[in-house]
């Protein structure tokens, strides 16, 4: 893969088999699609809200379509895909439950990427300067930030548990490098792989 990929997008991909069916929800400009196109020829489709990143998905040849995630993937039947990816868009949904089930209804695996907000940084800057964390992971102010959920690694383990969900992978990333051991404090986002228990 090429050295200009995010990090993040290069810990999915290495998830991903040659070939598969792979389904991008908030799939953006297509980056991550685009890559899983080149480097694992997979079979791809994306969804996604906003018209501009839609025009920009189609110059690059992606089949994507517009929609909102939260209303549901009812236009999909059963096992339609092999792969569903949520990267940097989960902690953005108001119902949580409702989508990870939709999701896991139509692939049988899903790769969940989100920031984690126990990092070590985001918990120094509460503590010493008692505000709302802005990081290269957190770029937003707590006036204008897309997300409404505040989620660390820890939380989604834990919410696997309780939805009855089995964590098949998990890699993590902080400062731009691969974090391997205390990943809920060295963190800064998780891909994490998950499939029904």
């Amino acid at each position: 893969m090429t050295d200009n990929v995010r990090l993040d997008h290069r810990l999915i991909a290495e998830l991903i088999e040659p070939g598969a069916g792979v389904l991008d929800l908030g799939c953006g400009n297509g980056e991550l699609l685009d890559l899983l196109v080149r480097e694992k020829q997979v079979k791809a489709q994306g969804i996604e809200l906003d018209e501009d990143a839609i025009y920009s998905c189609v110059e690059k040849g992606l089949s994507v379509f517009h929609g909102d995630i939260e209303t549901g993937l009812g236009g999909y039947p059963d096992g339609s895909f092999d792969v569903a990816i949520l990267n940097q868009s989960l902690q953005e949904v108001k119902d949580v439950e409702f989508l990870l089930r939709e999701t896991l209804r139509v692939a049988r695996r899903a790769i969940i990427g989100f920031p984690n907000f126990a990092h070590f940084r985001s918990r120094l800057g509460l503590f010493f300067l008692g505000r709302a964390p802005v990081s290269p992971a957190l770029p937003h102010r707590w006036y204008d930030t897309p997300n409404v959920h505040f989620l660390s690694v820890r939380d989604f383990g834990e919410f696997c548990e309780d939805h009855r969900l089995r964590i098949l992978a998990a890699r993590y990333e902080g400062a731009g490098r691969r974090v391997g051991w205390w990943p809920n404090l060295r963190a800064e986002n998780a891909v994490i792989m998950v499939a029904p228990a």
